[in-house]
């Protein structure tokens, strides 16, 4: 007789920004590495273990807040400029982002999914940061909260199905997969970060922005961990 489901750990997959151009070789914002990170996603894609299997896609519009094109100079080179951004329901609420090369605009070959992700397996796909106003790192909503300006519905759909952890891989480690796993903790799910399915911007700064995540309630594990092995029936319960 089969046992019975657990009702303390039904987890999902959240797999963030897997887009043309996050990728080499022809995206425009292209995070290094990053198409290697699709045979791993793929395998979790395909796991019957997960009843939730989540995409995002940043699907901005050409006007976007975050594009250098759309600042004047000499504050608009892409990557090493910023710009301070407004709630724009609180003035008094504000922070302060980087600027990127014009990207994932919305209905471009650009913000597609990859070719190679087996998407036949998701079940459902979320559009973010299509606000021209504000950035939105998160798959969950901007980092504007007094009040919340935007909301993607996706805490609501994981709560909604009683989901209780969730594994996040994808582009990039350092700004969305990170995001997206600080605010999946605040809204008390159990989140890792799977390593291997995922790639930062900043190579450098990987280690620090590990342990800041760490220090927020993610866990950042391994493929061949016990949290992983959890999903292929490999080990007893975990984390």
């Amino acid at each position: 007789m089969a046992d019975s489901p657990d009702p303390s750990f039904k987890p999902a997959l959240l797999v963030i920004d897997m887009q043309e151009d996050f990728c080499p070789p022809n995206g425009t914002l292209p995070v290094p590495d990053a198409r290697s990170i699709t045979p791993l996603i793929n395998t979790l894609l395909a796991l019957p273990t997960l009843p939730l299997k989540i995409a995002t896609q940043d699907w901005h519009p050409p006007a976007h807040i975050s594009f250098a094109s759309n600042h004047s100079a000499p504050h608009n080179t892409p990557f090493t400029s910023t710009t301070t951004i407004t709630n724009p329901l609180n003035p008094a609420e504000s922070y302060t982002t980087r600027l990127w090369p014009v990207h994932c605009v919305a209905h471009t070959p650009g913000a597609a999914l990859l070719p190679e992700l087996h998407t036949a397996h998701l079940t459902h796909t979320i559009q973010k940061g299509t606000d021209p106003r504000v950035e939105m790192y998160s798959a969950f909503y901007p980092p504007l909260h007094s009040p919340r300006m935007s909301d993607s519905g996706l805490a609501a759909l994981l709560h909604g199905e009683g989901i209780t952890h969730v594994y996040v891989v994808g582009l990039a480690g350092d700004y969305c997969v990170r995001s997206t796993a600080e605010d999946a903790v605040r809204e008390g799910f159990v989140a890792y970060v799977v390593e291997e399915g995922t790639r930062p911007v900043d190579g450098t700064g990987w280690e620090g922005c590990k342990r800041e995540m760490e220090e927020r309630g993610v866990k950042v594990v391994r493929e061949g961990g016990r949290e992983v092995g959890r999903l292929f029936g490999r080990v007893e319960g975990s984390g």
